[in-house]
């Protein structure tokens, strides 16, 4: 089963980064220093759960270093090279503790969640999802500090989970697939549902990287066909944040289980913020928009 998930991830690497070289040496785009460095320190902190979706385009759009409309094809063809050998450490260390048919299970939901949710943006209001999710986190978060408090049972040393939570993790897996075409990512999510339901903290790791994985796959290859796409910058992301990843695996894997709770805790409370501001943000240019658009229409 762990080879079902780990050979996928493989050849979907080897394939990308044949792909993204080639059209690198077509076009002869050079890595941008600036771009490795967002991509060493985006990286490492993704690595922890932290994610670095919102890190970059703060970033990108604080830089302008390419233009709004083209920092999501960006963000996605330079960070999931990493995210993918984030995948492949996470399943080699930790992969094989964890139950096969929920690392399975929940990887594949994720993967097929993005590629059922893609054509749903065009159709729903990013900020409402956006604020629900950083509302559930915040939730999420009260429970870790209650339980680390001693106010409710704390969990977190299954490797595994009863049947019945097994398929709501899975479906939950599904969701944040979906979500995650709305700018929604899964690692804070998946670390907080998992390690509730009582999962060790370290084991919630190869199943939220691989989905994320393979929902990247795809889109990646399609992405580095666009030709305004800056390659310079992609090639920077993946190339600074593929040793970033590397040394934060290791750290994760050794890392206590009492302070990976506490930082995991801390991350649910950091994406809620982010996550809030982001809805609030687009909430206030849904509104504009919507102010502008008779005298558009004249």
């Amino acid at each position: 089963m762990l080879l079902a998930i780990l050979i996928p991830v493989a050849l979907a690497m080897a394939v990308y980064v044949a792909i993204l070289l080639r059209a690198v040496i077509a076009r002869k785009a050079w890595p941008r220093p600036e771009a490795i460095g967002l991509g060493a320190v985006v990286n490492f902190f993704d690595t922890f759960g932290i994610g670095s979706f919102a890190q970059t385009t703060a970033w990108l759009k604080f830089r302008k270093l390419v233009p709004d409309r083209l920092i999501p094809p960006t963000m996605i063809a330079g960070l999931t090279p990493p995210a993918m050998v984030e995948s492949i450490i996470f399943l080699i260390l930790l992969g094989v503790k964890v139950d096969p048919t929920l690392l399975f299970g929940g990887a594949i939901a994720t993967g097929l969640g993005g590629i059922v949710g893609a054509p749903l943006v065009v159709r729903a209001k990013a900020w409402i999802v956006q604020m629900t999710v950083a509302i559930g986190l915040v939730l999420a978060g009260i429970a870790f500090l209650l339980a680390m408090a001693g106010a409710m049972p704390v969990g977190g040393t299954a490797s595994s989970l009863r049947l019945g939570l097994t398929i709501v993790a899975i479906v939950l897996s599904f969701v944040l697939g979906l979500l995650a075409n709305f700018g929604v990512g899964n690692y804070a999510p998946t670390l907080a549902i998992l390690s509730l339901m009582g999962m060790d903290p370290h084991y919630c790791f190869p199943i939220m990287a691989s989905g994320a994985s393979l929902m990247g796959a795809g889109s990646s290859m399609r992405f580095i066909k666009v030709p305004e796409l800056d390659l310079r910058i992609v090639v920077g992301l993946t190339l600074g944040g593929i040793p970033a990843v590397l040394v934060a695996a290791l750290i994760v894997k050794s890392m206590n289980v009492d302070v990976l709770r506490y930082v995991i805790t801390v991350v649910v409370f950091y994406t809620a913020i982010v996550m809030a501001r982001a809805a609030m943000r687009g909430h206030r240019e849904h509104k504009a928009l919507g102010a502008t658009a008779p005298l558009a229409a004249q």
